[in-house]
């Protein structure tokens, strides 16, 4: 067998090797990135005062368990603001990396927090609730996308996540619930020159919300992780 005929055939074989999750992803978000803080400044960068609801969907109930955080005992609480409800509006540092062929790792300078987002739907979720939950992913592709003047958009990865222990949507105690479902979309686009990674949460709470409370969460990519610089939640 000639070597040419060795080498067709190993082509072959390859085009017809199944895809991984890592191989077939459109868009690639692995990197360092670092928080764009461009709205909702003074709830994302400071603690807001107790009862501070504006622009939360809370019902009744939700206002009541509000109305109960005590700033006295924030300390001990701030690991409930960590959760994956409300981590990616944490200011702060994100690493994204493949913790195998079908998982993605998020990792978090913030709170010290990692996320694994598994594109396999068989992985079940673990028999205690975390902060950062069961995250099922798949990517989302939309040929001919577009994202408006400046920006390139040629895909998404879509997450969603359950099993989660009942955290804060914000610093100041505004609940989420464990019946609570995050659903997240994560895409990567050029604006003015910078590479920017976007996440839209959708947050989904019988317990405690009267609709879908909707962020829309901007990084910019960094070249390296010399800025890397963990704080812990405690």
């Amino acid at each position: 067998m000639t070597h040419a005929v060795l080498v067709i055939l190993a082509l072959m074989f390859s085009a017809q090797a199944p895809q991984t999750p890592r191989t077939a992803a459109p868009i690639d978000l692995t990197g360092n990135w670092v928080s764009v803080v461009t709205e909702d400044w003074r709830w994302r960068m400071l603690t807001p005062p107790k009862g501070d609801y504006t622009s939360m969907p809370l019902n009744a109930e939700g206002r009541r368990v509000a109305d109960t955080w005590d700033p006295g005992k924030a300390a001990s609480d701030s690991c409930k603001a960590y959760g994956a409800a409300g981590l990616m509006r944490m200011p702060g540092r994100i690493r994204i990396t493949w913790q195998n062929d079908s998982s993605l790792k998020i990792e978090t300078d913030a709170g010290v927090q990692t996320r694994l987002l598994s594109f396999d739907k068989s992985v079940k979720p673990a028999a205690a609730r975390t902060w950062q939950g069961h995250s099922l992913a798949e990517w989302e592709v939309a040929g001919g996308r577009g994202g408006g003047r400046g920006q390139q958009r040629a895909g998404a990865l879509k997450v969603m996540t359950t099993n989660l222990r009942a955290g804060y949507l914000r610093k100041n105690g505004i609940p989420y619930s464990e019946d609570a479902v995050v659903t997240e979309y994560y895409d990567r686009l050029m604006s003015s020159g910078m590479e920017l990674l976007t996440v839209i949460t959708v947050v989904e709470d019988p317990r405690y919300l009267t609709q879908p409370f909707i962020t829309s969460t901007h990084f910019k990519r960094e070249p390296d992780g010399s800025k890397w610089s963990p704080a812990p939640c405690e």
